[in-house]
């Protein structure tokens, strides 16, 4: 199924935190990671995940550092840190709110749809 593009946005900073707090991740690796485990429903192109994780840095939510990867071949790797800890769970926090009201709305009682 396509969802509209604005779903994802919206929650594309709580995603890539979520998927940075399992493990530090080169860029290649959070998309693939992301399409495994979405069963290939969301997404992201490079040109838009780059500017998020940039965003990410310059805010302090991440850092990154140059490693080699499992080829030898240098990456460039990205890590959550404390305060993108913080920020992914006041983030998960939000989005439990959101996703448990709007369930509430469309669906009555019945919050899993």
């Amino acid at each position: 199924m396509n969802f509209d593009k604005s779903l994802m946005a919206g929650s594309t900073m709580l995603i890539i935190l979520h998927l940075l707090d399992t493990q530090d991740m080169y860029g290649y690796q959070m998309i693939k990671e992301l399409e495994q485990r979405s069963d290939k429903t969301f997404t992201l192109k490079e040109g838009t995940l780059y500017p998020i994780l940039h965003s990410l840095e310059k805010n302090g939510l991440v850092i990154s550092y140059m490693s080699d990867g499992e080829t030898g071949r240098k990456r460039k790797y990205y890590q959550i840190t404390k305060s993108g800890k913080k920020q992914l769970a006041d983030k998960k926090e939000e989005w439990s709110i959101f996703s448990t009201t709007v369930n509430k709305v469309i669906g009555g009682n019945n919050y899993a749809l």
